[in-house]
């Protein structure tokens, strides 16, 4: 086994800590690599405190990990020491079923196996992520990073950036679309970047006046104050999609009645408890209520060749490993442009 050290949860109430712990030893077809950086995802301080249920300790968080490889299996053909890599959500499925053939590993039938806070396709094993020095993953999930770009800022791609991406490719989002982001955090400030590079008119809902600046820098075209009901009255049915990042609970209802006839309202945030939506705001203009989840893996590498081809990273704040708590309490306020990511050089 391959002794590995990061910061783990040891039960819903402690404060991340010091962890030493193994990984497998580097199999036939398995890259293991150096983790240089790692983004920091609000889901993480969800499964850390069990906020979902379910979770499993110790936990060592982080599902957007970045590095470079220190060895391959015998087998491995995609990759060599030297070469800068990445590993998102997912490092394993079950390969078989009809998601999985199809690309589609994060709605694998079977159970995929989460980076972190999940089991191995052997049900037993418990996974660790990417708050850590060193990782070990069968290579069909590692992905490849260019060195054109800052590489603590495309860690955040592996979460954020699929996350977003993945529903525009699927929709075709693109020239002629008039496309809504609703909240500028983490994953929305990715949404703003990639709907506008994909050629949509592109516009920031949000509660925060302050974010307006921010929206115009990232690229937005126009920005809609959903406190004044005059603001929001203007874009009624304008709407082909909205892109829609908030996990707090907020009103669906209010949004269906911004979207044009046939509009789609795609969540990709999780709130925590279920909304009520009135079927009249539906059926009214065929409009549909719709989620997506991450990407599989040939997407995913899309998502990363596209970003290296037309210089899109994110935005993000370098941290320590010993912040990680502060780094939290902060994500809580929304007090982060857009990401945190952590420097491994530190733990």
């Amino acid at each position: 086994m391959i002794e590995a050290k990061g910061y783990a949860a040891q039960d819903p109430h402690s404060a991340l800590a010091p962890f030493q712990f193994e990984r497998r030893e580097v199999g036939p077809h398995d890259v293991q690599f150096e983790i240089l950086f790692c983004g920091v995802c609000h889901s993480d301080l969800h499964q850390i405190r069990d906020e979902w249920g379910g979770s499993i300790f110790p936990m060592v968080p982080g599902h957007e990990i970045v590095g470079r490889v220190t060895a391959v299996g015998d087998h491995v053909n995609k990759f060599k020491a030297g070469d800068l890599a990445g590993v998102g959500c997912l490092v394993d499925s079950c390969r078989h079923c009809e998601n999985c053939k199809d690309g589609l590993e994060q709605y694998c039938l079977n159970g995929a196996s989460q980076t972190y806070n999940g089991y191995e396709q052997d049900h037993k094993t418990p996974t660790y992520g990417g708050y850590s020095n060193t990782i070990v993953v069968h290579e069909d999930f590692v992905l490849h990073i260019s060195e054109k770009l800052d590489l603590a800022a495309v860690a955040p791609l592996l979460c954020a950036g699929i996350t977003t991406y993945s529903p525009l490719r699927h929709w075709k989002v693109g020239e002629g679309h008039k496309v809504a982001v609703l909240g500028l955090g983490g994953l929305g400030h990715m949404a703003v970047k990639f709907a506008v590079a994909f050629g949509a008119e592109v516009t920031m809902l949000s509660t925060s006046p302050s974010k307006a600046e921010d929206a115009k820098r990232l690229g937005a075209h126009k920005f809609v104050l959903t406190s004044d009901k005059e603001q929001v009255k203007a874009v009624k049915g304008y709407f082909d999609f909205i892109i829609d990042t908030v996990s707090a609970p907020h009103d669906y209802n209010m949004y269906l009645g911004l979207l044009k006839t046939n509009g789609v309202h795609i969540c990709v945030g999780a709130p925590p408890t279920p909304t009520e939506i009135l079927g009249f705001n539906l059926i009214g203009g065929r409009k549909s209520v719709a989620g997506s989840m991450i990407g599989g893996l040939p997407e995913t590498q899309e998502m990363l060749d596209y970003c290296a081809e037309h210089d899109i990273v994110s935005d993000i704040e370098l941290i320590q490993m010993k912040d990680i708590d502060s780094a939290y309490e902060r994500m809580l306020k929304g007090d982060v442009r857009y990401r945190f990511v952590i420097d491994m050089s530190t733990l």
